[in-house]
Order: C-alpha cells, then sequence, then structure tokens
C-alpha cells in the first residue's frame, strides 16, 4: 500500500480548489508543483486583494475544508512598486482529520489507507500573498478566529514587520520585551539594524565559548 496520497488525486483537487477561488473578485490562484526530498507535491499558490482576503479565508475554511494556519509571513518592500509595499503570506493546510477518537484521555490516530482518499479529504497545502500598498500603518484582516494557528503567528507577524490585523483579540509583543517603544519593528527595512560595534561574534555571558572559524569577525 503507498504511503501518499497519489499525485494525481492530489494535483486534480488543488486545481479545482485553484479554479474555485479564482472566481472571487481580487483573487487568483494557480498548482504549481514543490519537491521536498524525493516527492513532488502541488501546493495552490495564489494573490489576494486586502479587501478580498477576509471572504477568501472564510471559502476556503467553510466550503474547502481548509483547516490548519501553519504561518504567517510579513515582509517590508520599500523598494517595491507602489501598490506592494508590504506582503502578507498566509502558508495554510487541509489535513483534513475530523474528529479523532479519544480513549482514556488519549487522542487515538486516525488510519486511513492513502490510496482510497479523495474529494474534501484530500490533504492540500496553499499559499496566498496579500500585497498592501504604500502606508504607515499596514493592516489586513485577522482570520484568527477561523484557524485558531493565526493566533500566534498574526503576532508575531506584527511584533516584528508591523503589520496590524484586524479584528485580532490580544494583540502583543510576543518576541520583543513587552516594554519596547510603540511603533519599533525591527524588521521593517529603515531601521537598519547592525551590531553595536562588538568584538567578539559570541556573548560569554550568554554561555557560547568563540569559535575559531570566527575569529576577525565582527558581531
Amino acid at each position: 500500500m503507498s504511503k501518499i496520497v497519489p499525485i494525481k488525486v492530489q494535483k486534480a483537487e488543488a486545481e479545482k480548489l485553484a479554479a474555485a477561488v479564482s472566481q472571487m473578485a481580487g483573487v487568483e490562484a494557480e498548482v504549481v508543483e514543490r519537491v521536498n526530498g524525493t516527492h513532488p507535491r502541488p501546493v495552490v499558490v495564489g494573490n489576494s486583494s486586502p479587501e478580498s482576503w477576509r471572504a477568501l479565508a472564510e471559502m476556503l475554511h467553510s466550503e474547502h475544508g481548509v483547516d490548519h494556519c501553519s504561518m504567517v509571513t510579513g515582509i517590508h518592500w520599500p523598494e517595491g512598486d507602489a501598490d506592494k509595499k508590504w506582503e502578507v503570506i498566509y502558508h495554510l493546510m487541509r489535513i483534513a482529520v475530523r474528529d479523532p477518537p479519544i480513549e482514556d484521555g488519549l487522542v487515538r490516530p486516525i488510519i486511513v489507507d492513502p490510496s482510497k482518499v479523495k474529494g474534501a479529504s484530500t490533504p492540500l497545502e496553499l499559499e496566498f500573498h496579500v500585497h498592501l500598498p504604500d502606508t504607515r500603518t499596514p493592516s489586513v484582516d485577522s482570520v484568527q478566529d477561523i484557524w485558531v494557528g493565526a493566533d500566534w503567528n498574526e503576532k508575531e507577524t506584527w511584533d516584528l514587520v508591523g503589520i496590524d490585523f484586524d479584528g485580532h483579540q490580544g494583540m502583543r509583543r510576543v518576541l520583543l520585551p513587552h516594554e519596547t517603544p510603540k511603533g519599533y519593528h525591527p524588521l521593517q527595512k529603515q531601521h537598519h539594524l547592525r551590531y553595536h560595534g562588538f568584538e567578539e561574534m559570541y556573548d560569554d555571558s550568554q554561555g557560547f565559548m568563540r569559535k575559531p572559524a570566527d575569529a576577525g569577525r565582527i558581531k
């Protein structure tokens, strides 16, 4: 028995989903092939306008069974086109695991024959990009209430990049200190971060020993 869902089945489902969401205003999607190790896999990759993002997320969840947000990436593009100065990338998955049984307080795995998986039960990987125009207050609609995995990821993206998520409940610093000045987000390109002229690559107070290969490098 094959240990993975046949690529032909995944590709057909990915193309079906991409075609469906591309019918929405402000949304376009296609299927691209990526390789992880020796196994190619189809990935739905698309773009959404900020105005369409929330409706797209609701559609993906309710109509296409997309049930997991694995990561959110935020990027500052100060030298990009006027309508693409900021970018948010949502990495999503359709895992298709529904209500696993719990016995004696332990979640039991659901064993499925991959060769028989079809339709909405077919696992898929998705990646949607939302571009934002030049602004000092970039923001998109939060999907925290749709995918619990978006909760931390949206916090992290705001903390580091400064892209806000409208409707997010409990937004706060999660990596930077809570006393970090308001408006400071280190991955915004205007900060030009540097290492302040320290001569040691590793701080002894952190318990690291200097490596010979680092001789002459500036921290």
